[in-house]
């Protein structure tokens, strides 16, 4: 029986806003995902992330390769990465890449839009340092978030990179598979990766970033068309992410044919085209938070109402309190809303349900995401914050934690669940399992702009999009970048 081929497996994914004061440190990835070797494989056994993806291909064909698991490091996005961090993680990463002795091949997770005091090109510089020990005849197939700026640093180093094909991510783990496989044939002698780049110098508003609606559908139905070429191995669209002020910060195209280099380079050029042809339609529609919430008066509920300027899932403090004030203010009372708070928590740490108190909630991490509320309130129940997601969500994730949990309702109706820890709202889970009823609110007030809406569509009967200020605004007008390449549209023409 022949010597079966030792694969690695490496993530490493943070989503990095650099307009947060605040950077993340050492602990942030402690208190997440921090694992090596079989740690690493037994925790991500039956998530929906794409290294599980990897693993599940791998022991689909277990007579023919063995999976060699390195290192995987994740922490909630958030601000810009610390040196010591970013040096002890990547530090590591090389130590046990050594240690795993000789592979014939590597599976890698980078984000695309990790961004260290030091690097700002961090996946970048991860890599290279991981091809330097590998060597260049050992093939190296990473998936990438498109919500990542595409770096050519970060394409030289693999072989091939595959994106998420759906925003809300929720093709994560199949694009794990896809990448393993296409890794498989690779060191089968079946196909040989080409893979070629375009990085056109246009920024896609987050606003118009879900995938299965315009603008953004056509742009993939153009890219699916290029798979019907059997030369063509995959192709993927980076969407890119507005909140990490870099040089390689917009949009981007890879795509890998079967040693057909000149083949690869037009139809990324194709992409890159269509992009710069319809680049207008990638823009914003704002309007002022009155108007929105105006506008969520006039409509049957449940409104699942998304603060794009408090997006969680972009690195926001997720305690923003200028919807829930506007809406007080225009009188819409049924109204849910979460709130990162741990200090409010505590507080409430030995007040039994029933019982009435007066609380000071949100809008404490800085002063962009409003002033707090004040009120008094009843205490529906507390929680210790863990629930479990079933279904594919975006961030591929299952087990969550928000911590210890509180949630509270005032007499005009409003219910508040305050954590201890911040958490996207990705999963309707974070609602029922503390005995929150969506469908018994006009207005879910929701810390996000594409990512909520796999989870919150089918309990409501509008998204809607809020144009609030904040570490994450719509408005990239109001970013001060210091960094990102010029021209870049829109802020220039191009």
């Amino acid at each position: 029986m022949p010597e079966r081929k030792r694969i690695g497996v490496i993530g490493f994914l943070h989503e990095s806003n650099t307009f947060i004061s605040t950077p993340t440190t050492f602990e942030a990835f402690q208190n997440d995902w921090l694992l090596e070797g079989e740690a690493f494989r037994d925790a991500m056994s039956g998530a929906h992330h794409e290294t599980t993806g990897f693993f599940t291909a791998l022991d689909e064909n277990a007579g023919e390769f063995e999976a060699v698991p390195i290192m995987l490091a994740r922490a909630m996005p958030y601000g810009t990465i610390t040196a010591d961090a970013y040096d002890r993680i990547v530090s590591r990463i090389l130590t046990l890449l050594k240690e795993a002795g000789p592979l014939d091949g590597l599976l890698a997770a980078p984000h695309g839009a990790t961004v260290s005091e030091e690097h700002p090109d961090a996946d970048g510089y991860w890599l290279t340092e991981v091809r330097k020990i590998i060597g260049p005849d050992v093939p190296l197939i990473a998936t990438l978030d498109p919500h990542g700026n595409l770096s050519h640093k970060m394409a030289a180093a693999c072989d091939a990179m595959i994106s998420y094909r759906s925003n809300p991510h929720l093709d994560q783990f199949q694009v794990g598979k896809q990448a393993a496989e296409l890794l498989f044939d690779t060191l089968r002698g079946i196909v040989r990766p080409t893979m070629a780049i375009a990085t056109p110098p246009i920024a896609i508003n987050i606003q118009k970033q879900e995938t299965t609606v315009e603008p953004c559908l056509p742009l993939y139905q153009l890219a699916n068309q290029q798979l019907a070429d059997e030369s063509v191995l995959t192709n993927s669209i980076m969407l890119g992410f507005p909140y990490s002020d870099v040089e390689e910060m917009g949009a981007a195209f890879m795509v890998v044919t079967d040693n057909d280099p000149e083949k690869a380079s037009a139809y990324a050029s194709q992409l890159e085209d269509y992009l710069h042809e319809h680049r207008a339609e990638f823009q914003a529609d704002l309007e002022s938070v009155e108007q929105t919430v105006q506008r969520c008066s006039q409509l049957e509920g449940p409104i699942c109402l998304l603060d794009m300027g408090d997006n969680t899932g972009g690195g926001s403090p997720a305690d923003s309190t200028i919807l829930l004030h506007e809406c007080q203010r225009q009188g819409l009372t049924n109204t849910f809303v979460c709130l990162y708070d741990p200090a409010v928590v505590s507080q409430l740490a030995d007040v039994e349900a029933g019982d009435k108190v007066a609380i000071e909630v949100g809008a404490k991490t800085d002063d962009l995401h409003g002033v707090p509320w004040t009120g008094d309130v009843q205490i529906l129940g507390r929680y210790d914050g863990k629930f479990y997601e079933p279904q594919p969500r975006h961030g591929g994730a299952t087990d969550c934690d928000q911590g210890p949990t509180v949630v509270v309702r005032h007499a005009s109706g409003l219910t508040i669940m305050i954590t201890s820890k911040r958490q996207p709202p990705f999963s309707l889970k974070q609602l029922t399992a503390f005995e929150v009823d969506p469908a018994s609110f006009h207005i879910l007030i929701t810390k996000g702009v594409n990512a909520p809406i796999a989870a919150y569509k089918p309990v409501c009967s509008e998204i809607i999009r809020a144009n609030t200020p904040g570490v994450t605004t719509a408005d990239m007008n109001h970013l001060d970048y210091k960094s990102r390449r010029v021209p870049l549209y829109p802020f220039e023409e191009v």
